[in-house]
């Protein structure tokens, strides 16, 4: 099996189509006049479950503004092809979309500060450095910064399937430890609109056994994992290389642990993957797999 350069494992048939459809039917539900970017379809979710809150309050002035808003009238939120959201711990919010808390764009949300949107340019140039531009710019085109923590706390990132293109996650202040996490949680959402874009639909009674939760996952989350880790090891093995200081040694840790992980996770993989229905979304996951578990 040949291998795949992390831009070429990630650029698929398909997505683009997808996002354009879904993004023109939430506008036109809206009413507003989005664009085609992959930062409208992010944001054109963000208006769309803004404006059902708000249309749940009885809120009239702020469903008027997530409906005639559009990603022109946001550019003060931006970090260069990117929106960067980091709001204040008590305005993160929690309904019935999500397990986690996560945040909507609204008509207050301010920009972020200027460590943070230096801190995000440095882990973007990291990203694309190692070939992830691709992934960040068509998957985390909204990214939002939680919690900030020292390197030897335990870091939380998420994504949610009713906001694609946006990522949620604890940073430290080394951009090659955002990168990782930015890169993990765009792989999840690129894996959703994959998976949406190919009709493939995977059993829920189906379970493997996964290693990164020490608990059997449907097939679903199985290969969620297999492929988002698969990532963040090719991105920490180039990565690693031209760190310094003790983010060399958090990287390294990482890469050892996923090497355990993954020995626990291959035997399952085939028969895992036997579930999905479009063959060049098993043979990405796939390739991307064999190339995180094959030698340096």
């Amino acid at each position: 099996m040949s291998t795949l350069s992390p831009e070429a494992l990630v650029t698929l048939d398909g997505i683009a189509g997808h996002q354009h459809l879904r993004t023109s039917r939430i506008a036109s539900a809206l009413g507003n006049g989005l664009g085609s970017s992959t930062l409208d379809y992010a944001v054109a979710h963000h208006l769309l479950e803004g404006a059902e809150h708000a249309a749940h309050a009885r809120n009239t002035d702020l469903l008027a503004w997530y409906r005639k808003t559009t990603t022109r009238d946001l550019t003060h939120l931006s970090a260069g092809p990117h929106i960067l959201l980091s709001p204040r711990p008590e305005n993160l919010l929690r309904s019935e979309i999500s397990e986690t808390a996560y945040y909507l764009i609204r008509p207050d949300t301010s920009p972020a500060l200027p460590e943070a949107q230096a801190l995000v340019r440095a882990a973007l140039a990291s990203a694309t450095e190692h070939g992830f531009r691709t992934l960040l710019t068509q998957h985390a085109p909204v990214i939002c910064l939680l919690n900030r923590r020292r390197l030897d706390e335990t870091l939380h990132s998420w994504a949610l399937t009713r906001l694609p293109g946006t990522v949620f996650t604890d940073y430290t202040a080394h951009p090659e430890v955002l990168a990782r996490d930015l890169i993990h949680e765009a792989a999840h959402n690129w894996l959703n609109d994959a998976l949406a874009a190919h009709d493939v639909s995977l059993p829920a009674d189906v379970t493997f056994f996964s290693p990164w939760r020490g608990t059997p996952r449907p097939v679903y989350g199985f290969l969620h994992a297999c492929w988002a880790f698969s990532l963040t090891v090719l991105y920490a093995r180039q990565a690693r290389r031209s760190a310094t200081g003790t983010v060399v040694s958090f990287l390294d840790a990482h890469l050892r642990q996923q090497e355990g992980q993954f020995a626990s996770a291959l035997d399952s993989l085939a028969e895992a993957l036997s579930y999905v229905s479009a063959d060049v979304l098993r043979d990405r996951v796939s390739r991307a797999v064999s190339k995180a578990t094959s030698a340096r």
